[in-house]
């Protein structure tokens, strides 16, 4: 295994970045250097951008995605009174 340092940087966004070390087979550090390299990108950028897509950088929030989904229970019905008894 090698070690793969990724330098901090400003980036075109101008953003801090931050120094990881992550542990990679050694075998398949030439791999993906050529793959970034036949897209014109760094492999840091390569492996940055990979990480956002897994994080769902962009994607909604779990309360961002239900708010609004569900309706208030309505507390006149007999079965909120029997619900209510019981657990509160």
């Amino acid at each position: 295994m090698t070690y793969v340092s990724l330098f901090p940087a400003k980036g075109n966004d101008q953003k801090m970045k931050k120094k990881l070390t992550i542990t990679v087979d050694a075998e398949l550090i030439p791999r993906a250097k050529r793959y970034a390299r036949s897209r014109r990108v760094s492999l840091s950028s390569l492996i940055e951008q990979s990480l956002r897509d897994m994080a769902g950088e962009d994607a909604p929030s779990f309360s961002s995605r239900w708010r609004g989904s569900f309706q208030a229970a309505n507390r006149d019905g007999s079965r909120y009174g029997k619900l209510a008894r019981k657990y509160l």
